[in-house]
């Protein structure tokens, strides 16, 4: 199942270290079923995105994803992919950048030469470059992000909702980042996401730094051991108890000053869910946990 991995610091720029697999090469590990990409997202003080991501076909490859990556930014988007639809490339590898945001993925959904008359008529089929329903689903979002004045918020919930209702869909988690918010989605019940938002201030002194560390991505930040930040993460991280999940068909937004806000805008299921036992065996692989 692909990792993903946001985090807002606030208004003020942190330094972060990221290892996008943070496993060791072993007989172990290698028996299990690799990654087929991983790659990070920042923004740079001029609110440019940036992106740094390789497939990962072989193990000289998995070398960039274990490398310590250090990073400034005020929000961070990380992907470890697992294909469930399109090769290893550059061009279907997360996270992606369209109009200045960046976003990734988790989840499958089928349809998508559909989708891609959709997106012919909505005027945005350039933005797909790559194989993936992820980089699609992007540019449905981007399409509806063009035309109600950056909404960003709405523009999720306009794509997802076309999505739901006219496609077979498995999951639909996925985090956008810009250089000054986040959001995330829930959708449906498939895959679990989790949030943190943390306050080292309101912790015992002397607060730890951020150290949040799956099997697959880890981040290191002194910066965070003295000011809040939001993490949203497909697994919690860490021990602390503050962690919670996400519900389901929930949308969560992160604004500059770190302020939360939730709503509920979806039915509970898409119109045609998949199941596991629905995808091609490629696919079903990826979405495992």
């Amino acid at each position: 199942m692909c990792r993903l991995f946001g985090l807002h610091a606030g208004p003020r720029t942190v330094r972060a270290t990221f290892w996008l697999l943070d496993a060791p090469d072993s007989l172990t590990e290698q028996s299990r079923r690799e990654p087929d990409g991983a790659g990070i997202g920042t923004f740079d003080a001029d609110g440019r995105a940036r992106l740094s991501k390789r497939p990962l076909a072989a193990w000289e490859d998995h070398a960039f994803a274990r490398e310590a990556r250090e990073l400034r930014s005020t929000t961070f988007l990380a992907h470890v992919r697992y294909a469930s639809t399109g090769a290893r490339t550059v061009a279907n590898t997360h996270p992606f950048v369209q109009d200045g945001r960046l976003f990734a993925h988790n989840g499958a959904f089928t349809g998508l030469d559909r989708l891609d008359r959709h997106l012919a008529r909505l005027g945005v089929a350039d933005l797909v470059r790559g194989q993936t329903d992820s980089e699609r689903l992007f540019a449905l979002i981007t399409a509806h992000a063009r035309t109600s004045g950056g909404d960003i918020g709405q523009s999720i919930l306009r794509a997802v909702e076309w999505i739901s209702a006219e496609l077979p869909v498995y999951s639909l988690n996925l985090i956008l980042t810009t250089a000054t918010d986040l959001w995330a989605l829930r959708y449906p019940a498939s895959h679990e996401l989790y949030v943190l938002e943390r306050n080292p201030a309101a912790e015992p002194a002397p607060a730890a730094p951020l150290d949040a560390r799956s099997r697959r991505i880890h981040s290191r930040s002194t910066d965070l051991s003295v000011s809040p930040h939001v993490v949203l993460a497909t697994e919690p991280m860490d021990h602390n108890p503050r962690w919670r999940a996400m519900g389901p068909g929930e949308l969560l937004h992160v604004g500059p000053s770190l302020a939360v806000t939730s709503t509920f805008p979806l039915p509970v299921d898409p119109a045609h869910l998949l199941t596991l036992a629905d995808l091609e065996p490629a696919a079903a692989a990826s979405q495992k946990p």
